[in-house]
């Protein structure tokens, strides 16, 4: 039988295969939208996806028909040409469904390329039947079949290698996309081109449809729509895209920048609630905790029980017998101390027990569920026990103890005062001797009471204007003239009166004031050496510098900072500190000394022969004064021992560069026998008591301020200079 022989135009199968190639690439494309999380976004992109793609597969097809002719008018009937166009959806519609799976397993391979050839084969057949032939087109089966063959391998083929190009990166995965994209689009043309080759038209067929969808025009306006479509659609998804790569990024930023802001809130919390030594509770989570758990007794007293009512205890820990180990071994060997005993107290109590550190060698300790005072002694005492044990600090034993206070809920009063009724106990405790426990009484309160009101009104001391100072000075023995004198901290209260350092000075180490306290000392002594400086009268001052100060590194930026602001030169100031601290200047205290001796400032030895002396210690310090403490002074007349023992002093003071001051010198008697060994410099009533800066000018002037001697510089030929 003869047949027809078809002719193609180049041109518009190069169009139609190029339509293949872009179809390919959008399909690439689409199948990353639809994979999104978001379900309604998902349904969006997988119909538009699907429309757009089955379009552009479709147009590949109508277009590829329309590059085929006969010698006979053709043309294309409008609903079998609909329903291909269904078709080439429908096969998207599976494609990409399969495509936007997490896993590629083989069932949805096989499934999916099998549905989806059908698809293409039903359209590209469909399409073909759309051409109503008289007599009917020829089949070549083994060619239908290899076409069959070539859609489903496609589909196959393009399932793989979108699962395969998933895990590259965006440029390189461009470029793969484009390669993928080229291979499909050629296998979906071959296979187009292998269906219309197997079709075969006999000699004088001719088309019924010729009067229907045709022309050229139609296929450029084909060509067109559809490209503009898949353009389209790659446009919106490559928008898609971008939005969603910079909310993922934003995303991104968000979680670092929330698990940021939680590491941070974690460490805060443990910045706030925790002791950083120890690694216990501080005072705020002890109180914390101390609230709940008095909630949680008042909750279950309004319940009515037969249980007897439940109780809770508060133990306060102090360490008998830290200062002296901090003094003489350093604070390092201080802060191992507390390590330990932390651990050791925590080992003795229970498991829903609260130990906290609240400063120093403080420490609290929450009973929870208790049954009385029994209960709570059995525990101190084992506390007390296991403080007692010998501490191995680097083969050295190290011995402590503790007193322990006990106060009760609801037993000992409200919770605000459990705290201060269970210090009140410990005080009783640590007074009869340390190492001992005692329980709450009323009669205890009464001095805590007080602590605490003098406490409260130290705090706004400064700011009310209530502190002075007062100043003693410091005579030249060789000279007899004035030579400096020592600055001393007083206390106006406005009910009370005048109150002793030996008073307010050890609540404000107690409660972490002393810092405040001793910087407001370095700048009111510059300022008044500048008042002074004003006036012609150039004075050296001496001032009281606490171990609370020398273990924070900055005293000397905020001494240095007082000097430069007043105008006063680093000689003139002069840090007096007690023994034993200076001995621990190497240690703990080393960075502020070492700040002192950078400024010009320098150490003069307070106290000298109560502490524990090393020389090899006191040759290493800025010093420049040693000041031979009051209880040899008081026994020089009348004990050789104190007499011996100043001589040696001033000896050995002399022999390292040292001089020498004297205090407590009250009668003439002392001033003479400290004259004849050679002391430097005498302090004392005997010359003139502490008084306010303007009666030390008059002093100085020859005047005679109230409670001083008749010694006077002026009697003694003026004033001595720095």
């Amino acid at each position: 039988m003869a047949y027809l022989t078809p002719v193609y135009d180049p041109w518009v199968v190069t169009a139609s295969l190029l339509i293949a190639c872009f179809a390919s690439y959008v399909a690439l494309d689409l199948a990353k939208r639809v994979a999104t999380s978001d379900r309604g976004v998902a349904l969006c992109w997988w119909i538009g996806g699907a429309i757009a793609m089955g379009s552009g597969i479709w147009s590949m097809h109508f277009v590829g028909m329309l590059a085929f002719s006969l010698p006979i008018a053709l043309g294309y009937t409008t609903p079998l040409t609909l329903a291909s166009w269904i078709a080439a959806v429908a096969a998207s519609v599976i494609w990409l469904w399969v495509a936007s799976r997490e896993v590629l397993t083989l069932p949805r391979l096989a499934g999916g390329s099998l549905s989806m050839g059908a698809g293409i084969c039903g359209m590209h057949y469909t399409g073909m039947g759309s051409m109503d032939m008289s007599p009917g087109i020829v089949w070549d089966l083994p060619m239908v079949l290899t076409s069959a063959v070539i859609a489903v391998g496609a589909s196959a083929a393009a399932l793989q290698l979108f699962f395969w190009l998933r895990d590259f990166g965006r440029w390189r995965g461009l470029l793969y996309r484009a390669a993928a994209a080229t291979v499909m689009g050629l296998a979906i043309g071959g296979m187009h081109y292998t269906g219309m080759a197997a079709a075969q038209f006999p000699d004088g067929t001719v088309c019924l449809s010729a009067n229907g969808l045709s022309g050229s025009n139609l296929g450029t306006l084909v060509m067109l729509a559809s490209a503009t479509l898949l353009a389209l659609t790659l446009f919106t998804s490559t928008i898609d895209a971008h939005l969603q790569g910079r909310w993922t990024r934003l995303a991104s930023s968000l979680r670092v920048a929330n698990r940021a802001l939680q590491t941070a809130n974690e460490e805060l919390q443990k910045r706030v609630f925790v002791d950083p030594l120890t690694g216990l509770p501080n005072s705020m989570l002890f109180e914390d905790r101390l609230k709940h758990a008095v909630a949680h007794i008042d909750r279950s007293a309004s319940t009515m029980t037969p249980r007897q009512p439940q109780k809770l205890a508060v133990l306060f820990i102090d360490l008998d017998g830290f200062k002296p180990v901090n003094d003489s071994f350093g604070h390092a060997v201080g802060d191992v101390v507390l390590q330990e005993a932390a651990l050791r107290l925590r080992g003795e109590a229970r498991a829903i027990d609260t130990v906290a550190r609240v400063g120093g060698d403080d420490f609290l300790l929450l009973m929870e569920d208790v049954n009385g005072v029994p209960d709570s002694m059995t525990l101190a005492q084992r506390l007390i026990d296991a403080l007692a044990r010998p501490f191995d600090m680097a083969g050295r034993q190290v011995q402590i103890s503790c007193s322990v206070g006990v106060a009760l809920y609801p037993d000992h009063g409200p919770r605000d005062m459990l705290v201060r009724h269970a210090d009140s106990a410990m005080d009783v405790a640590k007074r009869a001797g340390g190492g001992c426990c005692a329980v709450f009484e009323a009669h205890m309160d009464l001095g805590a009471l007080d602590r605490l009101d003098l406490h409260n009104d130290l705090r706004h001391a400064v700011a009310l204007g209530q502190l002075e100072l007062h100043y003693q000075p410091k005579v030249d023995g060789a000279r007899a003239m004035i030579s400096g004198a020592e600055a001393l901290l007083r206390w106006h209260h406005p009910l009370r009166g005048p109150i002793s350092p030996a008073v307010f000075i050890p609540i404000a180490e107690r409660f972490g004031l002393i810092n405040e306290l001793g910087n407001w000392v370095i700048d009111e002594a510059c300022r008044q050496m500048r008042a002074w400086a004003d006036l012609g009268f150039r004075l050296p001052l001496a001032i009281n510098v606490s171990v609370h100060q020398l273990r924070n590194d900055s005293v000397a930026t905020h001494i240095e900072a007082a000097l430069r602001r007043h105008q006063i030169d680093a000689s003139m100031l002069l840090c007096e500190v007690t023994e034993s601290i200076a001995m621990e200047g190497v240690r703990s205290t080393q960075g502020a000394i070492q700040g002192l001796e950078r400024i010009g400032v320098y150490l003069s030895i307070d106290d000298f022969g109560t502490g524990y002396s090393s020389l090899s210690y006191l040759r290493q310090l800025p010093a420049r004064q040693l000041k031979i403490d009051r209880s040899f002074i008081n026994d020089i007349a009348a004990s050789a021992d104190a007499h011996a023992i100043v001589d040696a002093v001033i000896r050995l003071a002399h022999a390292l560069g040292l001089k020498v001051v004297a205090e407590g010198v009250e009668t003439a008697t002392q001033r003479d026998i400290l004259l004849r060994l050679g002391c430097d410099e005498l302090q004392g009533y005997f010359f003139a008591k502490p008084m306010t800066a303007a009666a030390l000018l008059a002093w100085a002037h020859g005047g005679k301020p109230e409670g001083t001697t008749d010694f006077s510089p002026s009697v003694l030929g003026g004033l001595a200079t720095p």
